[in-house]
């Protein structure tokens, strides 16, 4: 089967209500955690031009986070962002944004939430591998 993933279920919760909330734009933001489990998330700016179809994660809020991590703060294990269409799937543009960093990618969609790491090669559109989502 997929490699397995422990979701916190309150950052499971927060995140789909901060989506919710944005529709009908994306929202998007930041994941933490260590090597079982997301244990913690922040919601970030989308500064994308067409916010209803695309994200990008406010650059200084990433490299704030970045600083932080470096300096013994959380670890950042990978980026999450909502699809208001209600489709859960990485899409071909976002596989072309996607740096195969083996960084986590949590997708929400109204209920639906999946979870890919970006790596090179791999199955989904040679960026993204599934892992299965287990709630902690």
């Amino acid at each position: 089967g997929h490699p397995r993933k422990c979701v916190s279920r309150s950052v499971l919760i927060g995140i789909q209500r901060i989506s919710a909330d944005a529709h009908p734009r994306e929202a998007c933001g930041l994941l933490f955690g260590g090597a079982d489990a997301i244990t913690d998330w922040q919601a970030v700016e989308n500064v994308a031009e067409e916010p209803e179809r695309r994200f990008e994660i406010a650059p200084g809020a990433l490299f704030a986070a970045l600083r932080a991590e470096r300096a013994g703060g959380p670890e950042i294990v990978g980026y999450w962002h909502s699809h208001p269409s209600g489709d859960a799937t990485p899409s071909i543009t976002e596989a072309a944004m996607a740096q195969p960093d083996g960084k986590l990618w949590l997708i929400v969609a109204r209920e639906d939430a999946t979870l890919w790491r970006a790596e090179d090669p791999a199955p989904l559109h040679g960026r993204f591998r599934r892992v299965e989502l287990s709630l902690g």
